[in-house]
């Protein structure tokens, strides 16, 4: 069988029949940072649809009624509903760096998982391994 390879992804198993079968183990931090390069090609080859994108998710996430750390929990919250990997990757990160909590990153695991159902419980579960993989490296716990 062929093998192929998954960014963020580690390894793969062969099967009886030559199937191969991916090992769910994605590295969010590697995944998010393949998608940066991808997408930053994507903004040389097609600049307009992706200046526009930008520009839409920037105004999108900036402060207003609601802060930009409320509308990157909310975005996760659908990453979960919609089942987009890529899309937990971003947002647990931003999230993150706008300041989220874990608590705050667990309760919006949380709304994600009432919303989108069995379908939304296994997206949670990769939600809840994003958290773990950034949240030491992107804020890390202070010295008491």
């Amino acid at each position: 069988g062929v093998r192929r390879t998954h960014p963020g992804r580690s390894g793969s198993q062969q099967l009886a029949g030559g199937c191969d079968v991916l090992i769910m183990a994605t590295n969010y931090i590697e995944l998010r940072n393949h998608l940066e390069e991808r997408l930053a090609q994507l903004g040389k080859e097609i600049p307009g649809p992706m200046t526009g994108f930008a520009r839409l998710h920037r105004n999108g996430v900036a402060n207003g009624a609601l802060s930009g750390k409320v509308k990157e929990l909310m975005a996760l919250a659908i990453s979960i509903v919609v089942g987009c990997e890529g899309c937990i990757a971003y947002h647990v990160h931003d999230a993150i760096q706008a300041g989220a909590t874990r608590s705050e990153l667990l309760e919006t695991v949380g709304v994600g998982l009432f919303m989108g159902g069995g379908p939304g419980s296994i997206y949670a579960a990769h939600a809840l391994e994003a958290i773990d993989q950034m949240l030491p490296i992107l804020q890390p716990a202070e010295e008491g």
